[in-house]
């Protein structure tokens, strides 16, 4: 299959949570998802009308085969994954606190079948001139190997050549990497970049800014970081702030009144609502739209179990125009 609008690669892993707030240590069975940033970003990519490819690297048994037929169920291509025999599938743990406990995560995702990625199985159709339209990576497929990260700068060098468009998330992950390991492997990602994802806190951890500093500063800091790249940062609670090369920066609150069962992908959907309006708009005036969509998208994932953003495009489209959450009962 070709003429993708978004390929994206990394690795999905096995999530398992016990039911509701219980603790680990008390849960007689786990609920089972698939969870990972990128596949996430796809999933809710595809749930808006973009065509997507995710890449990857999964064992040859029931596990991968699990992950894999998830994402199929959802409409994600996956034709150019690779299949390896005797590997094994990440997992990760989570136990969703309440209160004063805080929502902790376990993982165990060393020396898997996709920290095995090599250079040389990447399919290059995804980046050909007839492939995709746009490449999404992020720090977490650099952080979990040094091949991964070979391999995803690979992608990136098919992705130029082929004149696709890029985005790159900082996403850091203190469990995988060292702040000054992870600039060191981000920052000629982000170089390359279009579009620039990252959480104030990761552009405070990799470029040594303030704690206190002012979403404004921060932007500016980033913005001379990567001058050709529309920066975006989010802000949390506070919604986001972005600029495009040599215009204004642009502010972006939350929309109020959202949910608060899904906190975990909310930040692939907002990437995902950003993209799609990226990809998708009319007139030079892409990104106040994108951030809107980007925050509506975000703010339905909050309302939705699990790590995936299954909701519809017109539910996020709804959420766009009309700004707020309707009490009304669809009937």
């Amino acid at each position: 299959m070709s003429g993708f609008d978004v390929v994206t690669m990394g690795e999905t892993l096995l999530r398992m949570a016990p039911p509701g707030q219980l603790r680990i240590e008390q849960a007689a069975y786990f609920e089972l998802e698939a969870g990972g940033t990128e596949s996430n970003t796809a999933v809710a990519l595809t749930r808006l009308g973009v065509r997507t490819t995710w890449i990857s690297r999964l064992p040859e048994n029931a596990l991968g085969r699990r992950i894999a037929r998830t994402l199929m169920g959802h409409g994600v291509d996956t034709s150019h994954l690779v299949w390896a025999e005797g590997e094994r599938l990440g997992t990760f743990f989570v136990e969703f606190g309440d209160g004063a406990r805080a929502t902790s995560i376990i993982y165990d995702r060393a020396d898997s079948a996709a920290s095995r990625m090599t250079p040389e199985e990447l399919p290059v159709e995804p980046f050909s001139e007839t492939g995709g339209r746009h490449l999404h990576l992020t720090g977490i497929t650099l952080a979990i190997s040094e091949s991964s990260a070979a391999t995803a700068w690979r992608a990136l060098e098919l992705a130029r050549a082929a004149g696709l468009s890029v985005s790159f998330d900082f996403n850091y992950r203190s469990m995988l990497w060292t702040p000054e390991a992870s600039r060191r492997g981000c920052h000629p990602f982000a170089e390359q970049a279009d579009i620039v994802f990252a959480p104030i806190r990761d552009a405070q951890t990799h470029y040594g800014l303030a704690d206190g500093i002012s979403p404004e500063e921060a932007l500016a800091a980033l913005r001379r970081e990567f001058p050709r790249a529309t920066v975006i940062l989010t802000l949390g609670a506070e919604g986001s702030i972005a600029a495009e090369p040599g215009q204004a920066p642009i502010r972006q609150p939350i929309f109020p009144g959202g949910g608060t069962v899904g906190r975990i992908g909310a930040g692939d959907a907002f990437t995902a609502g950003v993209l799609y309006r990226f990809l998708y708009h009319e007139g030079p005036a892409w990104l106040p739209e994108a951030l809107r969509w980007g925050a509506a998208a975000a703010a339905m994932k909050y309302t939705i179990p699990g790590d995936m953003g299954l909701f519809e495009k017109e539910e996020v489209a709804a959420l766009v125009e009309s700004g707020g959450y309707s009490e009304e009962v669809r009937r």
